[in-house]
């Protein structure tokens, strides 16, 4: 894939996942130190959240007030220390996330008193368990929103209209973003409560699609390169459980994984089949070309070289079904860095920094699994 890096537009294609959001910021944070701050940044549900915050901020703010987010929403067990062996820890995770469900994340939820089932259908708090009001105020202080509509880096967050179930688009580039449309993307019942816009009520997006990567390929703009780096929580891939214990996780990430590798190598076969019809219609005697039929067969539109990168969150061993809402500090760090170093292993890959000598219009890399492979064999090793 020849380009030239000067025109190359970068995009963030960040899914959602609950707690696991922080592995996110961690990869934004290494990925703006090495010059990498994105043109366009798209998400669904916490992908939303972090969306917006990126967005929303200048690139010298951008990375602390996601630190100054994910500080605040971990607050409650911040000091906390578990011992670092995997039995504690999976003891330790469960009592924080056992802590999240009966008490909330600062500035993000909070549990409804009285609980939802004990109000009557109809009446205010009985269509959620948690109120989420704290994460309106926490959004307007984090993020400008001034900026996020008229600034450089264009923003589109996903929702579910509850109505319809459709799949419904929120695009900086044709309207005015507001707090109530980041929560939207976030609203996953029956936990948190529908959010109204413009008299149209909409849930999180994950229920239809928890990445927006269809989206950014659907509406590329008039781009020609795209440099996707696509931020997963969930791993598609993974272990056959021996369980019941490991079955809630393992089908939390098949379910919200959205089929990533198999999304984009769809999307490469698609590029090469629309370059193959090209070609063939150059080969039409002139009488053909003018075919309904084989005109039909042309893509209208000039597509972009696009390089599709995949970060994906692989969960620690002691990691459980409750991975994506368990809040605690230390867990949010661990992920926080872990975004890091997956980063840093996939950019100084020789796969990636030889990427422009490669062929075809669609690139696609995913390296920082060899990261994963060797931590694991490691404790295996102890």
């Amino acid at each position: 894939m020849t380009r030239e890096t000067d025109t190359e537009k970068t995009v963030l294609v960040l899914q959602g996942g609950g707690a696991l959001g922080s592995y996110q910021a961690g990869a934004v944070e290494e990925l703006d130190a090495r010059g990498h701050h994105p043109d366009w940044v798209a998400g669904i549900s916490i992908g939303a959240i972090n969306a917006a915050i990126i967005a929303g901020n200048p690139p010298e703010t951008c990375v602390d007030q996601l630190r100054a987010f994910w500080t605040r929403i971990t607050a409650n067990t911040a000091c906390l220390t578990p011992l670092k062996f995997n039995t504690a820890l999976t003891v330790f995770n469960n009592i924080s996330a056992a802590a999240t469900m009966t008490s909330g994340a600062p500035g993000f939820f909070q549990p409804r008193i009285p609980p939802a089932p004990m109000r009557l259908p109809g009446q205010h708090g009985a269509d959620s368990y948690y109120d989420t009001s704290e994460l309106r105020e926490t959004l307007l202080e984090l993020v400008d929103f001034d900026r996020l509509n008229n600034g450089p880096t264009r923003l589109s967050i996903g929702a579910v209209n509850v109505a319809t179930g459709n799949m419904t688009w929120f695009d900086s580039a044709r309207e005015t973003i507001r707090p109530e449309h980041v929560m939207a993307s976030g609203a996953l019942p029956p936990g948190f409560p529908a959010v109204e816009i413009e008299g149209e009520f909409y849930w999180d997006g994950g229920l239809v699609s928890n990445t927006p990567l269809k989206y950014v390929l659907d509406h590329p703009g008039d781009s020609d390169e795209l440099c996707i780096f696509q931020i997963d929580l969930f791993n598609a891939r993974g272990p056959v459980p021996q369980s019941v214990w490991d079955i809630e996780s393992r089908v939390k990430d098949i379910r919200y994984s959205s089929r990533t590798r198999f999304n984009t190598e769809m999307m490469k076969r698609l590029h090469q089949q629309r370059e193959a019809a090209d070609r063939l219609f150059r080969k039409l005697p002139k009488e053909l070309q003018n075919d309904p039929d084989a005109r039909a067969l042309l893509c209208e539109e000039d597509e972009p070289d696009i390089a599709i990168v995949h970060l994906i969150y692989r969960q620690a061993r002691y990691e459980g079904g409750s991975k994506d809402y368990e809040f605690s500090r230390n867990s949010m760090l661990d992920r926080w860095a872990a975004g890091r170093e997956d980063v840093m292993e996939t950019l100084t890959h020789p796969d990636w920094e030889n990427r422009h000598k490669s062929e075809g219009r669609i690139g696609i890399y995913d390296l920082a699994g060899d990261r994963w492979n060797r931590n694991r064999t490691a404790e295996e090793a102890k």
